[in-house]
Parts: structure tokens; C-alpha cells; sequence
């Protein structure tokens, strides 16, 4: 007898890529998250400690230098 083939059907296929999509929404959402918020956080303090070394130039140079914050 010959060896059985072991296919993938579409039913099993679809299930496996609903299954890989709601496991990467629940991980991948939290990290996502904190990722932002520490970014935001750093580029929060790179940009209060650029304000704060130029603190004696003019408004416009600052924004110059340090850029804005959004």
C-alpha cells in the first residue's frame, strides 16, 4: 500500500492563519505599545534637554536646533 500524503486542506489552512493572526494581535499589540511609549518618552527628554542647553538663544534658533516635539 502506498504511504498517505499528508495535505494541507483549506479548511486546515485557513484556520491556521486565523489562529497566526489573533496570537500576533494579542502579542504583538502590547509590544507595540510599549515600544511607542518609550520612544515618545526618549524623544520627549532629547528634546527638553536641547531646549534646556540652548536655553540663552532666541526662539527661533531653538526651534532651529532642537526642532519641534510632534
Amino acid at each position: 500500500m502506498a504511504p498517505r500524503h499528508n495535505t494541507i486542506s483549506r479548511k486546515h489552512l485557513i484556520n491556521s492563519l486565523l489562529t497566526g493572526l489573533l496570537i500576533g494581535t494579542l502579542i504583538g499589540a502590547p509590544i507595540g505599545w510599549f515600544v511607542h511609549r518609550f520612544y515618545s518618552q526618549q524623544k520627549l527628554a532629547q528634546y527638553l534637554l536641547c531646549r534646556e542647553r540652548n536655553l540663552n538663544q532666541p526662539a527661533a534658533v531653538i526651534d532651529n536646533l532642537c526642532g519641534t516635539l510632534y
